[in-house]
């Protein structure tokens, strides 16, 4: 009973974190562009990027500290990842997390985003081929995870995260939650399972406090009487910049097996994302997953992101992995994904892992 009304209980907070966040988002006109740490919103880890990003039912490994920390619930062993996926005009992401799966109190993890924008031309109005000098922009996530099975069926996820961002000498911080939770069900189970049928996922990502830049160059001379004498000329003055919310994000989606037989296995997902920063879409994916006992369980990948959406460059997407089972119960992940998104290129995916 008591574990009923703890589910009950994260249900209905995540339920009202929903309803106070989003009350009039679903208008237009979509409110594009005005969220800052948009780089939380790319997708990491190889699996889920090529399955449309349609996961958040079925992360249950270590890269469920990205789609939905109540995945990480699933873990059998402990793991360490990482994922490197060059992004657009040479801006280059990495993921580098590490989970411990601990018996009767649940999973912890901890988990790095990194995105690096390159080296580039300082430029001003009286010198626009520059001026000798380059800037750098980085940013940032640091996530700590918690993640636990109330039953068999149904888990709870919290990370806690600081995000920070630099662009030059600016630099801007906020602090946010990622919530989440996975039931599982016996309905439309091929083989009258639980673990066989009706998955639903639901996460809240990037809750938090808002980004404000500040640094030394928002610090300019300033003549407030350029027309008279006699005033402080030259003056340092700081231009105040405004708060920008964090991209908040809230799935929800189902996966099926519709096929499950000996070492075969196939997955179906559908994820509904629903921004602050955009209009709503629906990511679809499937799985094929076939086990072999002797080697380690291998997997064939396909999705396409955010269908609906208003003028999307997001696309079709695949991949494929492997888990190879090795000696004392150690066993190395390979993940790879493509995906398209329109005039903007192509991107590559490449996760490697460990688990022990």
């Amino acid at each position: 009973m008591v574990r009923f009304r703890i589910i009950g209980f994260v249900l209905i907070f995540l339920t009202t974190v929903l309803v106070s966040a989003f009350p009039a988002a679903a208008q237009k006109p979509y409110r594009v562009g005005t969220t800052a740490a948009n780089f939380l919103e790319v997708g990491y880890g190889s699996a889920g990027s090529a399955m449309g990003d349609a996961y958040v039912s079925v992360a249950n490994d270590l890269s469920a500290l990205y789609w939905n920390p109540a995945g990480l619930a699933f873990m059998k062993q402990n793991e360490a990842q990482f994922s490197y996926q060059p992004w657009l005009v040479g801006i280059q992401t990495s993921f580098t997390s590490v989970g411990l799966a601990l018996p009767g109190i649940g999973s912890l993890a901890i988990g790095m985003i990194q995105v690096n924008y390159g080296s580039m031309d300082v430029t001003s109005l009286q010198m626009q081929e520059g001026t000798g000098e380059q800037f750098t922009a980085n940013d940032y996530a640091v996530s700590l995870s918690y993640s636990r099975k109330i039953t068999q069926w149904f888990s709870f996820g919290v990370s806690a995260k600081y995000i920070a961002s630099q662009i030059w000498h600016e630099h801007a911080s906020a602090m946010a939650l990622d919530l989440g939770v996975i039931v599982k069900t016996s309905f439309l189970s091929p083989t009258g399972k639980r673990m066989d049928g009706l998955n639903i996922g639901m996460s809240i990502s990037n809750y938090g406090t808002r980004m404000k830049y500040d640094g030394i160059d928002l610090t300019r001379p300033i003549d407030i009487l350029p027309r008279e004498n006699g005033n402080y000329s030259e003056v340092p003055g700081q231009f105040q910049s405004r708060e920008w919310e964090l991209p908040l994000l809230f799935r929800i989606g189902v996966s099926v097996y519709p096929f499950v037989h000996g070492n075969n296995r196939i997955t179906f997902a559908v994820d509904a994302i629903h921004p602050n920063n955009n209009s709503e879409s629906v990511n679809v994916g499937a799985q094929y997953e076939l086990t072999l006992p002797s080697a380690g369980t291998f997997y064939l990948r396909s999705g396409y992101k955010a269908l609906f959406m208003d003028e999307s460059q997001y696309g079709f997407s695949f991949g494929g992995g492997m888990t190879l089972r090795m000696m004392h119960n150690v066993a190395l992940k390979l993940e790879y994904a493509y995906r398209g998104i329109g005039l903007l290129g192509k991107i590559n995916s490449y996760s490697v892992g460990v688990v022990f």
